[in-house]
């Protein structure tokens, strides 16, 4: 994606078709997809083993034994999936490289076979007239690094840079803009925290560990993509932040909303944006880490080399209070295992589900929470631009008799939320792109299959793909360059 430039006209964004109040002009109206829960061909081309592959292969970790060894098959069936895009008007497809696949042991030289399909891949995109955005990483380590010790150890961070180097030489003439991370929140504490994402430990210790190594695996590419991409390339990192909410004033659910917002947030804006690591956080967490020895002279600078773009990622808000019986709860964090928090120093943090709907995955619909989100990240960070890189919402979608899929309830949460992002630009946010979670029904990490947030319904037996009614919204949405009008 070329820089798309803020327009200064007020009245650009606040024209009207209709009723409804249209985006800016240049606004990337695109859709997303992760390569384990999509690509399948596990095995193809010299891919060796990621983490998620040794994960779900483990009984007990993921509903059904489901795993993406086949997914969605989009490494064979990619060609059909652009053509469905190109069709419903996408501008953008966000994609994310799949690590053993171009780099099987997360060292030395890249595959040909996997470079091969990702170069397939963005020509086909570019020919539809579709703009490739790549993610270096959504969550697939490759097993041999995690063998080696994983995030929680520094080496990873270098092999990512390298990787990065990699890529980007490969796939530099196709691909304008670069995102290194994609949620590392999930990586660091699911992964190594709760236990509920790969690989499965449970050490609070090396989840901090590895929240450092991955923003510096992140600076390490940062460095790497600048030396060897064209202008105007840009870089981006995605972040899931937790759009925090105290249950009430009181001075104790304050704090545990502060402490969550230290190890949920700050933990990655502070020294990605900010300068460093706030205070508050390694002095909760001093008990698990020596920071003085974690993070070594000239980190926190490489971490906060200049990126173009920020995204967002958003579903929920999290609302929580102190335990005042001292004992912190999960019940309601879809990311807790019960026996293994991943909030290292706010395990005694109370989480609460809002009143109101909620969506199949029981997270709470709440649009004010992704216009908060936005504007305090653009009050935070004047100047940088910002991206949603993700937002949806998984329902029980059927396939009807007659061969079709209403979901109305997706519409109307989409409808609701960038209702929400267009408010957000009215009131100052420089917003450049929406991309929607997620083109297909795919493989839903732990979840399996059982959760679909696609807007394109996929029959698993079959692999045939029906645009759900979502889909057919999105298209208008994105012709008018405004919100269609919700379900009747």
């Amino acid at each position: 994606m070329t820089s798309v430039p803020r327009t200064t006209d007020r009245a650009d964004s606040a024209h009207r078709l209709g009723e409804r109040p249209a985006f800016p002009t240049g606004f990337r109206w695109g859709a997303a997809t992760a390569a384990y829960q999509v690509e399948g061909a596990v095995r193809e081309g010299g891919r060796t083993p990621s983490i998620w592959d040794t994960f779900s292969h483990t009984p007990g970790k993921v509903a059904n034994g489901d795993t993406g060894d086949l997914a969605t098959d989009h490494y064979h069936r990619f060609r059909e999936d652009i053509a469905l895009m190109a069709e419903l008007g996408i501008q953008a497809y966000r994609f994310s490289i799949s690590w053993p696949r171009i780099q099987p042991t997360g060292r030395g030289p890249a595959l040909e076979p996997g470079l091969d399909f990702y170069r397939r891949l963005t020509d086909e995109l570019l020919a539809h007239g579709i703009q490739p955005v790549a993610t270096l990483y959504h969550w697939d380590l490759p097993q041999e690094l995690e063998d080696a010790g994983g995030w929680p150890v520094r080496a990873t961070a270098e092999r990512f840079g390298e990787y990065a180097h990699v890529a980007a030489e490969a796939l530099g003439d196709r691909v304008a803009v670069w995102t290194t991370l994609n949620e590392p929140w999930c990586s660091a504490f699911l992964g190594y925290g709760s236990g509920v994402h790969a690989p499965g430990r449970t050490d609070p210790a090396d989840a901090l560990r590895a929240a450092h190594h991955l923003n510096l695996g992140h600076g390490r590419a940062v460095a790497a993509l600048r030396a060897v991409l064209p202008r105007p390339a840009e870089l981006c990192i995605s972040l899931n932040l937790h759009q925090v909410r105290a249950l009430t004033q009181r001075p104790q659910d304050l704090d545990a909303g502060r402490r969550i917002d230290a190890v949920g947030n700050r933990i990655f804006t502070g020294p990605l944006l900010h300068g460093g690591y706030p205070a508050d956080l390694k002095a909760d967490t001093a008990h698990l880490v020596d920071w003085e020895q974690l993070v070594q002279p000239g980190d926190e600078a490489a971490i906060g080399a200049p990126i173009d773009l920020l995204g967002l990622n958003y579903y929920t808000p999290t609302l929580v209070s102190a335990a005042d019986d001292g004992v912190g709860a999960s019940e309601h964090d879809a990311h807790g295992s019960g026996e293994h928090s991943p909030w290292p120093a706010a395990e005694q943090v109370l989480f609460h589900r809002p009143p109101g709907e909620t969506t199949a995955m029981g997270w709470s619909i709440d649009p004010s929470g992704l216009y908060d989100l936005i504007t305090a990240t653009a009050r935070a960070n004047p100047g940088l631009p910002l991206l949603v890189t993700e937002n949806g919402a998984a329902f029980d979608d059927t396939l009807g008799p007659d061969g079709t899929v209403h979901d109305p309830q997706r519409i109307a949460y989409l409808h609701a939320h960038l209702t929400a992002v267009h408010r957000a630009i009215a009131d100052g946010a420089d917003v450049r792109g929406y991309f929607l979670w997620s083109l297909l029904d795919n493989f839903e990490w732990s979840y399996g299959y059982r959760k679909r947030f696609g807007a394109v319904y996929v029959d698993y037996p079959t692999q045939r793909r029906i645009p759900k009614s979502s889909a057919a919204w999105y298209a208008r949405t994105i012709r008018a360059n405004t919100v269609a009008a919700g379900p009747e």
